[in-house]
C-alpha cells in the first residue's frame, strides 16, 4: 500500500475575518491491481480536487499532475483568495488542457472533480467543478448526494433510460468517459454553486472509490467517522478490502462555524462516534474484456508533490 495522508494538525484553514473554518483530510493508494498510481490531487484551501489520469505508461500520471499543478499555480486559487468564478476556473482548465496536449501529443488525458471555496456578500459557497467521471459528493443536514454528474457512456445510457444505475455499476463500458482534459473534443467542465451549510461534509474521489463502494457504504462511513482524515483512511481501506481494482484517491472537507444570513456563526459539532465501521460490502463483479479504465496516478498537492 502506498497511501499518503494529511497531518490533522496541518489540515485546518480559516477564512479571513470570519469564524468560518475548514478541516480536511486526504489520501491516495495505487490499489491492488495497478502498477502505477496515476491519480493526482490538490488539497489546499481554497481548492480541493482530484484528477484521474488516462493513458497508461505514465502518460496519465503526466496529465493528472499537470492539471493539479495548473490549479495550484493559478492566482485566483491562492491561499486566502476566495473570489474565483466559474469563468476563472474554466480558463484555468483550458490552460491545463493545452499544456497536457502539448506535453503528450493529445495521447493522454485526465478527469477532474472538486470544489473551490468562494465567498459572495460575505457568505461562503462551494463552487463545484467536474469534467469526466471522478466525483464530488455532499453530506449536508443528514442528506448524502452526488453533486457532480459523470461525463461517461454509461451515464448517458442511464439518462436515456436504457440501463439502470445498478446496471451501470457493472457495465463493461463503465470506464469510458465522454469529456476529459488533454484529449478528445469536449473540454468544458460543469459547475454548481452551493451555499455552505453548518456541518457540511464534502467528499471528492476518483472512480477507484465509488467503483468499489456503493452510496450506502460511503454514507455510512462519512456519517459515523468524525474526523475527516479518519474518514479518508476508512474509505480507502474499505475500497481495498472490496477489491482495490483501481487507484483510490479521496479528499474529505468539513465546514464549521458557518455564518448564517444574519451574520451569526453557528456551531453544530459532529457527534464523536467511534471510527470502527462494519464493512460488509462484497467485491463488485469484475467484467472481463477490454479495460478502458482511467489509469490513475501519483500523489499530488499544491506544489505538485503532496
Amino acid at each position: 500500500m502506498n497511501s499518503q495522508s494529511a497531518s490533522p494538525a496541518n489540515a485546518e484553514a480559516g477564512a479571513g475575518a470570519t469564524s468560518f473554518r475548514l478541516s480536511y483530510g486526504y489520501g491516495t493508494d495505487r490499489g491492488l491491481r495497478r502498477e502505477l498510481n496515476e491519480d493526482s490531487f490538490i488539497a489546499a484551501d481554497p481548492v480541493f480536487a482530484v484528477a484521474d489520469g488516462m493513458g497508461g505508461h505514465e502518460a496519465g500520471e503526466i496529465a493528472s499532475g499537470m492539471c493539479v499543478r495548473t490549479l495550484g499555480s493559478a492566482p485566483e486559487l491562492s491561499a486566502g483568495v476566495r473570489t474565483a468564478s466559474a469563468a476563472d476556473l474554466q480558463a484555468c482548465l483550458l490552460k491545463a488542457d493545452a499544456g497536457i496536449r502539448k506535453a503528450t501529443g493529445a495521447r493522454a488525458g485526465t478527469t477532474l472533480s472538486g470544489v473551490v471555496v468562494v465567498e459572495q456578500m460575505g457568505l461562503p459557497y462551494w463552487l463545484v467543478m467536474n469534467i469526466g467521471d471522478s466525483r464530488t459528493y455532499r453530506l449536508s443536514q443528514g442528506e448524502f448526494t452526488q453533486v457532480s454528474v459523470d461525463h461517461s457512456e454509461v451515464q448517458e445510457l442511464v439518462d436515456s433510460g436504457d440501463i439502470t444505475a445498478e446496471q451501470a455499476a457493472v457495465h463493461p463500458r463503465r470506464h469510458v468517459v465522454t469529456r476529459a482534459l488533454g484529449t478528445g473534443d469536449e473540454t468544458e467542465a460543469d459547475f454548481w454553486l452551493l451555499p455552505i451549510q453548518e456541518g457540511d461534509r464534502i467528499m471528492v474521489c476518483s472512480d477507484g472509490l465509488n467503483g468499489e463502494l456503493g452510496d450506502d457504504h460511503m454514507f455510512r462511513i462519512l456519517s459515523t467517522v468524525a474526523h475527516p482524515q479518519d474518514a479518508v483512511d476508512a474509505l480507502i481501506q474499505a475500497a481495498l478490502r472490496s477489491g482495490g481494482r483501481d487507484n483510490v484517491t479521496v479528499i474529505v472537507v468539513d465546514a464549521k462555524n458557518v455564518l448564517n444570513d444574519a451574520g451569526i456563526a453557528t456551531t453544530a459539532p459532529r457527534p464523536e462516534v467511534g471510527s470502527e465501521v462494519e464493512e460488509d460490502t462484497l467485491p463488485r463483479a469484475w467484467v472481463n474484456g477490454t479495460d478502458d479504465a482511467s489509469e490513475n496516478g501519483r500523489e499530488e498537492g499544491i506544489d505538485g508533490k503532496q
